[in-house]
């Protein structure tokens, strides 16, 4: 019985109508251009100016085009399941409270300690690139500065204690948290100009595009033995190369959900969050397409320069002028990447704090500025000595776990929302007709909501050992086994899918749906799982160590002080409360702490 009880106290849910229609304290002030504004310029950073040349040249070549087009086709799966979500339920959160609704109490906080994970370090990559590139312009004079007097000797550690990106955070941080207004028109002007330099180099590039060196035959591919350059052509690396390089690109479109933790400021979320996010993403995609078949045929994948390319090209062509327009849209490209990095942040802080999952202060409202203040000023100190003291090279990867397992379980939401039960449904009798929905039913009853929980349940772990046998058989990828494995995953997830699609659907009114359920949103499912496969041991090391830091504080504090719990405490309590009073009007003289079964 008590576990019964531990395991009902995990999965407590939130009510799905009653967190839609909750009042919040946050300025409804954003418009859909706002929230676009903010998906493009979280994701279209440094990625736009280093992205394409690194991949053409190492994984893709000219068909890094492709690479990019099919990484955006998986995040807009990705993105329209956030859409789906955002117009449902429009609270801040995003991926922690679409959890939260759905499955349960224990996975909501995982997932928003995933997200914190992701915003803090996500943040702290970012303000960490403008730290270097701008050190790189004046020649290292800043980093020299700083290691003569704040030098580190440790290996986890960086070199120098970085006191610039340390400030640069802190200055974002108190624009955040002093309005929302405020800080979106300024990361409203980063992104146009930054689009702006987009513009400016896809056009001025084009006067010296040459579609010959797509064409690059194989005798004039350039032999290295600290490289292998490929065969020439428009795909040297071959298919393989491009499904690597669209694994690369996918993380070039990652920051959109940003939009999605901003809807509880939104004017209308129900119409903005869906439009905002396939805008952004269209956006997003368009410029990437346009600066790789721009960089590519400018000059042959071989001679791309992976940290810096469009600077590089411009160099050799001795356009001078561009290089420093390049290098100044870097630079508020970074700036609009680093606000929409942070902006989430506190957003997510506040909405666990509010459920009482993590410590009530970092979730008070401002009377003035109508943000959390003290929750966004925490979340920057955080990030900027995240930013200042850690070598991030390694704990970059960590941000897309959280990223990806946060794609993973919106995904995976969606569907259990769809096929989702009103709890006034009748529950009707199991049978095995009931798995491809003989009967025909059209309204969701307890049986088929469960049944499609189980499915979803499974279909993950089907997902993660198809994703498992391409990675670790990927040598042995043409022996029998392997094949006989392939095709035994295959063959579950598709009959998985199957089996949700037969069940009948709930028919509450949503804005916006995702199409080709359940397909669509267990194909993002698959490509997320799979992308995490690829991570490395230590990667998911340091992730256990941030998940076990995380399980400390719940069950210390966060079980304790929920809001659901406080609220059945107090259900409980009024019900004793009259109980007494009507066994006081029965029983009169007895004291209204007796209960009825002792008087009796």
């Amino acid at each position: 019985m008590k576990c019964d009880s531990a395991f009902e106290t995990l999965r407590r849910k939130k009510p799905l109508g009653e967190t839609v229609n909750a009042t919040t304290k946050l300025a409804k002030v954003l418009t859909t251009l706002d929230l676009t504004a903010l998906g493009i310029g979280s994701t279209l950073g440094v990625g736009v100016y280093v992205l394409a040349g690194e991949v053409s040249k190492t994984t893709a070549g000219p068909a890094v085009i492709l690479s990019f087009a099919i990484a955006a086709i998986a995040s807009v799966f990705a993105g329209l399941c956030y859409a789906e979500f955002g117009a449902r339920v429009p609270k801040a959160g995003s991926a922690y409270i679409y959890s939260y609704v759905t499955i349960g109490e224990f996975i909501a906080f995982v997932i928003g300690w995933n997200l914190v994970l992701e915003y803090a370090i996500g943040s702290a990559s970012v303000v960490k690139g403008l730290s270097t590139y701008l050190d790189s312009l004046i020649d290292h004079a800043m980093s020299d500065a700083f290691k003569s007097f704040a030098a580190m000797h440790a290996d986890a550690l960086g070199d120098y204690v970085d006191f610039f990106a340390f400030s640069a955070t802190m200055i974002f941080s108190l624009a955040l948290a002093l309005g929302v207004r405020e800080s979106i028109s300024i990361n409203n002007i980063f992104t146009l100009t930054n689009l702006a330099v987009v513009l400016y180099v896809v056009v001025t590039g084009a006067f010296r595009a040459d579609p010959a060196n797509w064409r690059i035959p194989t005798e004039d591919v350039p032999t290295d033995r600290d490289q292998d350059f490929g065969v020439g052509g428009f795909a040297p690396y071959g298919f393989a190369g491009i499904i690597k390089g669209a694994a690369i690109c996918f993380y070039g479109f990652i920051g959109f959900d940003c939009i999605a933790t901003a809807s509880e400021e939104a004017r209308n979320p129900r119409r903005s969050i869906p439009l905002s996010i396939i805008i952004s993403l269209s956006v997003i995609f368009v410029a990437y397409f346009c600066i790789s078949t721009i960089l590519t045929m400018m000059l042959p994948y071989y001679d791309q320069d992976v940290n810096a390319p469009l600077p590089h090209v411009f160099r050799y062509y001795g356009w001078t002028v561009a290089q420093y327009i390049v290098s100044v849209g870097a630079i508020f490209g970074l700036c609009a990447s680093l606000m929409g990095a942070m902006f989430p942040l506190p957003r997510v802080i506040y909405a666990m704090s509010n459920d009482g999952l993590i410590f009530e202060f970092m979730g008070r409202i401002h009377q003035r500025f109508k943000t959390p203040l003290i929750g966004t000023l925490v979340a920057g100190f955080l990030t900027g000595t995240l930013a200042a003291i850690f070598n991030l090279d390694q704990l970059v990867s960590m941000m897309s776990i959280g990223t990806l397992l946060a794609y993973s379980m919106v995904a995976g939401c969606v569907l259990l929302l769809r096929y989702q039960t009103d709890d006034s449904s009748a529950e009707s009798v199991f049978s095995s007709g009931q798995i491809l929905n003989l009967a025909k039913l059209d309204t969701p009853t307890r049986t088929t909501s469960t049944l499609v929980t189980c499915s979803v349940s499974f279909y993950v772990l089907w997902c993660l050992g198809l994703s498992l046998v391409i990675t670790q058989l990927e040598d042995s990828i043409d022996q029998w086994y392997s094949i006989l494995l392939l095709c035994l995953f295959i063959v579950l997830i598709i009959l998985t899918l199957t089996i949700i699609s037969r069940q009948p659907r709930s028919n509450r009114d949503i804005v916006f749906t995702v199409p080709l359920v359940p397909w669509l949103p267990g194909l993002s499912i698959l490509i997320n799982i799979y992308l995490m496969t690829q991570l490395d041991v230590m990667t998911w090391i340091r992730f256990g160590v941030w998940i076990l830091a995380g399980l400390v504080i719940y069950f210390a504090y966060g079980i304790w002080h929920s809001e659901l719990r406080l609220k059945a405490l107090a259900n409980i309590a009024d019900a004793n409360s009259r109980s007494n009073l009507v066994d006081e009007k029965a029983f009169p003289g007895f004291g209204k702490d007796d209960t009825l079964a002792t008087r009796l």
